[in-house]
C-alpha cells in the first residue's frame, strides 16, 4: 500500500493528560548503551503525543515570551535581520565582494558594527534561543523518558503502514528516520 500525499494529513488526537503525564503514564531512564531502542522509543512518543507536544511548545514558548517580552521580541526581531543580512550576503556574493573592494574601510566599520549589534542583542538572542530550545528539550527528555504502551505501539503500525499520515510522521520522514525504525 502506497503512501497517502503529504497534502492528506490527519492531525493526531490529543492525548489525555493522565496518559501523557499523570498516573496512567510510566516514565523509565532509557539504556543509553542501546541507541536503537532507545530512538525507537522517542519516535514513537513523537508520534503518538505529536499533539500533546505541540500544543506544550506553544505554552513554554508564550510563557517564556510573557516573562520576558521584550527580550523576546528584540531576540526575534534580531534573529530575523541576522536571517536576512545572511541570505542576502550569500545569494549576492558577487555584488558583497565588489563592494568590499570598492569600499574597504566602510566593510570593516560595517563588520565591527555587525559585531556589536550582535553582542548588544545577546540576551535578547539567548532569551528568543531559549524559547525555542526549551520546548525541544522537554519534548526530548519526555519522549525519551515516557515508556511505550499498546495504544502507541498501535498507533504507530497504523502511520507506518500508510493508513493514516501525520504532521510528525511527514517531518520525521523527511529528516530519513526510516519508518523500519519504529
Amino acid at each position: 500500500m502506497s503512501k497517502k500525499q503529504s497534502s492528506d494529513f490527519e492531525i493526531a488526537p490529543l492525548r489525555p493528560l493522565d496518559d501523557f503525564l499523570m498516573e496512567a503514564a510510566r516514565f523509565q531512564i532509557p539504556n543509553i548503551k542501546d541507541f536503537e531502542k532507545w530512538g525507537n522509543r522517542v519516535t514513537s512518543n513523537l508520534l503518538y503525543y505529536q499533539t500533546n507536544y505541540f500544543l506544550m511548545s506553544i505554552l513554554i514558548f508564550v510563557l517564556v515570551g510573557l516573562i520576558h517580552p521584550v527580550k523576546m521580541a528584540c531576540g526575534f526581531l534580531a534573529t530575523a535581520v541576522i536571517f536576512m543580512i545572511f541570505v542576502y550576503v550569500t545569494n549576492e556574493k558577487a555584488t558583497a565582494a565588489r563592494f568590499k573592494r570598492n569600499h574597504p574601510i566602510l566593510s570593516v566599520f560595517i563588520i565591527f558594527a555587525g559585531g556589536y549589534f550582535v553582542a548588544y542583542m545577546l540576551q535578547s538572542l539567548l532569551v528568543f534561543f531559549l524559547g525555542i530550545l526549551l520546548p525541544v528539550s522537554a519534548i526530548f527528555v519526555h519522549a525519551s523518558l515516557r515508556l511505550r504502551n499498546i495504544k502507541n505501539k498501535i498507533v504507530n503500525k497504523v502511520e507506518n503502514l500508510g493508513l493514516t499520515r501525520t504532521p510528525m510522521g511527514f517531518f520525521l520522514e523527511e529528516i530519513g528516520l526510516d519508518s523500519d525504525l519504529f
